[in-house]
C-alpha cells in the first residue's frame, strides 16, 4: 500500500468521528446541505443555475416555504445506492475560508491541523467513488494487552502549560489510555481536544493537601463535573484520620460523591507514604463505606508514591467491589506490572507513553 494512502486512510480515520460529532461544523451545516443552483437562490429567481438535466438532483421547494434543497434521497450512512441508480459527484470541498474554519485561527485546526475540517468533504468524496461504508476509528491502541487502557495520562505540575496539556491529550487519544489527569482549570480544554476520542477527563479536588473544607471539596468537584470531567480524584483528609476523626473523613468522601452523581466515578487519595497500617486499612474502609468507586495510594506531592505491599494491602481492604488505583513513581512497564499483579485495576502516571512502549522514565508522577 502506497504511502500516500496510508496518509488518506490515517486521515480519514481520525477525523470522520470528529464530523459526526459535529466539532468540524457539518452537522447541520448550510454546507452539508446542496441547494439548487447559486446558494440562497430560489427555483426560477433571477440568477438560479437551472437543473443540469436527466440524471441529475433536482430542486424541490422546502416544506416550510424557505431555502429550496437538493431532491438527492438522504439514506442512511452506509446504505447502497438505490438498484438502478447512478452514482452522482458530491458536492466540491467547500474552501476553508468559505465554511468559517480559518487554518491560522480555528481551535481544532490549531488542534489538529487543517485536515480537521476537510475530512467530511474528502468522507463523502470517498462514498461519491463508489464506497458504501468508510471505517474510522478514534485511536490506534499499541498496547494491545490492554495495559494502556488502565493508565490514567497525567499532569499535574503546576508549571504545566496549555502546551503540555494539548500534548498530553493528543498522546491519550494516540495510545488509548483510560483518561488524562489533569487540574482544574484544564477540565474544558481537555474535555474539547478529548470529544469522541474514548478517552475520560479526569482532575483532582482538594489536591494535594486534603485539608480543604468538606463542602469547598463538594463545590470544587461539582463544578469540574459541569465543567466536563468525568472522573475525580479527591484527597482524603489526611488530618482527619490520623486524629481519628472518623466521621468527618467519611463525611468529606460522602460530599463529594453526591456533588458528581453516579455517573461519575471517585477515587479516594490516600496518601499511604503519610500513614501507618491501620490508618490505610481504616482509610480505604471508610472510602468504600461512603460510596466511592476507587481508593488511590499517593498524590506524588508527598515525597512518596506507591508500593506493591499498599496496593495488596488496598485490594485486601476493599476487597473486589471497588477499583484500587496505583500512582507515583510508576516510570515503567516491569513497575505498572507488579501493581497491577497486586491488585491495581488502574495506574496513574506521568510516564505512560513510555511505559506502553517498553521503556523507562527516570522521573515519573
Amino acid at each position: 500500500m502506497s504511502r500516500e494512502r496510508d496518509e488518506l486512510i490515517e486521515l480519514i480515520t481520525r477525523r470522520v468521528m470528529e464530523a459526526v460529532s459535529g466539532g468540524a461544523g457539518t452537522r447541520g451545516g448550510a454546507q452539508d446541505r446542496p441547494t439548487a443552483g447559486t446558494p440562497g437562490a430560489a427555483p426560477g429567481a433571477p440568477g438560479a443555475t437551472p437543473a443540469a438535466g436527466p440524471g441529475s438532483a433536482t430542486a424541490a421547494p422546502a416544506p416550510d416555504g424557505g431555502e429550496a434543497r437538493a431532491a438527492a434521497p438522504t439514506a442512511p450512512r452506509g446504505s447502497p445506492p438505490a438498484p438502478g441508480a447512478a452514482p452522482t459527484p458530491g458536492p466540491p470541498p467547500t474552501p476553508a475560508h468559505e465554511s468559517g474554519h480559518d487554518p491560522e485561527t480555528c481551535e481544532r485546526c490549531r488542534q489538529w491541523g487543517v485536515s480537521a475540517v476537510r475530512g467530511p468533504e474528502e468522507t463523502r468524496a470517498l462514498a461519491a467513488a463508489g464506497a458504501s461504508r468508510i471505517v474510522a476509528t478514534t485511536g490506534y491502541c499499541p498496547a494491545s494487552d490492554g495495559l494502556a487502557t488502565l493508565i490514567d495520562h497525567t499532569l499535574l505540575k503546576p508549571d504545566a502549560s496549555r502546551a503540555d496539556v494539548e500534548l498530553l491529550c493528543r498522546e491519550a487519544a494516540q495510545f488509548c489510555f483510560a483518561s488524562v489527569c489533569v487540574n482544574p482549570n484544564w477540565v474544558p480544554l481537555c474535555r474539547e481536544m478529548l470529544r469522541s476520542s474514548g478517552v475520560k477527563v479526569c482532575t483532582v479536588v482538594g489536591f494535594p493537601l486534603g485539608a480543604h473544607l468538606p463542602d469547598i471539596k463538594a463545590y470544587e468537584a461539582r463544578r469540574a463535573v459541569e465543567q466536563g470531567a468525568e472522573e475525580v480524584d479527591m484527597v482524603i483528609n489526611i488530618g482527619a484520620l490520623k486524629s481519628k476523626d472518623y466521621a468527618l473523613v467519611e463525611q468529606d468522601i460522602r460530599g463529594v460523591v453526591q456533588a458528581v452523581g453516579r455517573d461519575t466515578t471517585v477515587k479516594v487519595i490516600l496518601e499511604t507514604s503519610l500513614l501507618n497500617r491501620d490508618e490505610k486499612i481504616m482509610g480505604a474502609t471508610l472510602a468504600k463505606a461512603a460510596g466511592a468507586d476507587f481508593v488511590k495510594t499517593s498524590t506524588g506531592f508527598a515525597g512518596g508514591g506507591a508500593t506493591v505491599e499498599d496496593v495488596r494491602l488496598l485490594r485486601e481492604t476493599v476487597g473486589p467491589e471497588i477499583g484500587v488505583k496505583a500512582s507515583g513513581g510508576i516510570r515503567s512497564r516491569e513497575d505498572a506490572d507488579a501493581m497491577i499483579a497486586a491488585g491495581a485495576t488502574r495506574i496513574g502516571a506521568s510516564a505512560g507513553v513510555k511505559i506502553v512502549r517498553g521503556e523507562s522514565a527516570e522521573k515519573a508522577y
